[in-house]
């Protein structure tokens, strides 16, 4: 798990620090929207967090392990564009694009729309479509 400055701007790219944003679901918050859920998920990666990726990962689709942690080379986190969210109080899609890099190779970008649902007033993320651009 990689440590953070509680003071800069959250690593999901909203203005306030880590501490009032996506800490405390790190630590068991409940998120309000699928893309406050999102947010948070994006940031757990950025900080290696596989306990809570994991942990919001719906039981039907979540994988027994991400091995982050063997990841070589592991990824550089450049940014999150959050595109739309459309929510319906029990389903949701978040359509999102993200930069990374690898290495010292060049920037890449990952299209995503990802399904949630809300089971017993918590949202999990199900799965997600990669579109071609």
């Amino acid at each position: 798990m990689q440590a953070v400055d509680t003071l800069t701007p959250c690593p999901c790219g909203n203005q306030d620090s880590y501490t009032h944003c996506c800490g405390p679901l790190h630590e068991g918050g409940i998120a309000r929207t699928a893309e406050a859920l999102m947010r948070s998920r994006y940031s757990a990666y950025v900080l290696k967090r596989e306990d809570y990726l994991l942990a919001t990962w719906h039981p039907s689709t979540r994988p027994a392990s991400l091995k982050l942690a063997a990841q070589h080379p592991s990824p550089t986190w450049l940014g999150l564009d959050v595109k739309r969210h459309k929510d319906d109080g029990e389903h949701a899609v978040v359509e999102f694009v993200v930069r990374l890099r690898y290495g010292g190779g060049k920037a890449q970008r990952m299209h995503e729309i990802s399904r949630f649902v809300r089971e017993n007033g918590r949202w999990y993320y199900l799965d997600g479509q990669f579109p071609e651009d």
